[in-house]
């Protein structure tokens, strides 16, 4: 097919293939229709490619006449391998979806196979799922699995792959806290796939949800995002499980919620498996925010490789990550100085790691950080033919 020449006319703009189910926008120009649901609804452009303009409505409307020209096209040209491309299916109307919720509502008996229909319809294109969203699905499902019946784990698959709208999401998050609480029964007795979509969704929702809803989430939250991470379900629910913990503590009451809950020394056990950079420099960067507390730090130092861990992601992992751990060393040493723990550090190569850390960091405030560290407990570790003699001299009054 590389050595045959394609008429110009019948390329994708965006993507430059041939157009298997060319579309025009509300500008006139023609896409096909994956590459243009790319471009707008997961990429969220609103603007045509190639005029720029603003799409004043994201209807997509088939180019049949120019579908038939490329289908004859390919036909001519079957004999130089050119398969012909098949009709492409129409997106279903949304009045086809509403008759489907409708059923589902009134009959218990169909609704598992009403809900296998319409997950059927969102795994065909972008538009569908759009089709979906304007019929009400997201805030049906929630519903659904707000009754925890046998259609429950049916609806929560459908809901998240229908990708919610940001706006879908506050919608749900906007009574209260009350979808929340709905996922709670499916991350404590779902199966494993369920809890894992549960913790997805759950991520998707507190991160446009308002900033009270995030500094008074309840302690179950902790308590069943903590599990999800001790049972490492898969890597997508961790990950998941991780983000919604950093984004949930910046404030100090959710922090003493986490530790309570177990996180600290969970953390401990994630890093020390932890070989990818991303997982890594979140865990960091939850173990710094909690260990701003005196129970944080008291956790980690219960764990009798927590303070070896992190010393060994400095220079490891990536410049983040050795900021995070030094920000962590810091807080230990600052306001945690325990003769026990810092005879560990000195035992276990921190006290090496942070003087290395003056030789060779880029980051001004990781270097400033790890001077004040070595600064306060120079006599300490006076012993340590690693500590620059001129330290103290040289440290600023």
């Amino acid at each position: 097919m590389d050595e045959i020449e394609i008429p110009s006319h019948f390329l994708c703009p965006i993507s430059m293939q041939l157009m298997r189910d060319p579309v025009i926008v509300a500008t006139g120009m023609t896409y096909d229709r994956e590459s243009i649901e790319k471009w707008l609804f997961t990429c969220k452009n609103s603007t045509c490619p190639m005029t720029k303009q603003e799409l004043q409505s994201t209807d997509l409307t088939p180019n049949h006449n120019l579908r038939r020209l490329i289908q004859a096209w390919c036909t001519l040209n079957s004999s130089n391998g050119i398969e012909r491309i098949p009709t492409p299916k129409p997106p279903v109307e949304k009045s086809q979806i509403l008759k489907l919720i409708n059923e589902a509502k009134n009959s218990t008996n169909t609704q598992i196979k009403c809900l296998q229909r319409l997950r059927s319809i969102s795994e065909g294109s972008q538009s569908n799922r759009k089709s979906l969203e304007a019929a009400g699905a997201v805030e049906f499902l929630a519903s659904i699995i707000e009754k925890n019946d046998e259609a429950y784990d049916e609806a929560l698959n459908l809901l998240y792959h229908l990708d919610a709208s940001d706006a879908d999401l506050k919608k749900l998050m906007s009574d209260d806290g009350k979808f929340a609480e709905t996922l709670m029964p499916v991350l404590k007795c779902g199966s494993c796939q369920s809890r894992a979509y549960a913790i997805m969704m759950l991520k998707s929702a507190f991160r446009v949800a308002d900033p009270v809803q995030l500094m008074t989430a309840k302690p179950e939250i902790f308590i069943e995002i903590v599990h999800i991470l001790k049972d490492q379900i898969s890597q997508q629910a961790s990950k998941a499980a991780l983000k919604l913990l950093v984004d949930l503590c910046p404030w100090g009451r959710n922090r003493i919620k986490a530790i309570e809950a177990g996180a600290v020394l969970v953390l401990i056990e994630l890093l020390l498996d932890s070989s990818e950079r991303r997982a890594s420099e979140l865990i960091l960067t939850l173990l710094d925010q909690l260990c701003r507390t005196a129970d944080g730090r008291a956790e980690l130092l219960k764990h009798g490789a927590g303070l070896a861990i992190v010393s060994k992601k400095i220079f490891r992992v990536s410049q983040v990550a050795s900021h995070r751990a030094v920000g962590i060393l810091f807080s230990i040493c600052k306001y945690s100085p325990t003769s026990r723990a810092l005879q560990e550090m000195l035992q276990v190569g921190v006290v090496a790691k942070l003087c290395l850390v003056l030789q060779v960091e880029n980051n001004q405030k990781t270097i400033a950080r790890a001077k004040e560290i070595l600064y306060l407990h120079a006599r300490i570790w006076k012993d340590s033919p690693c500590i620059p003699p001129a330290l103290l001299s040289s440290y600023p009054a």
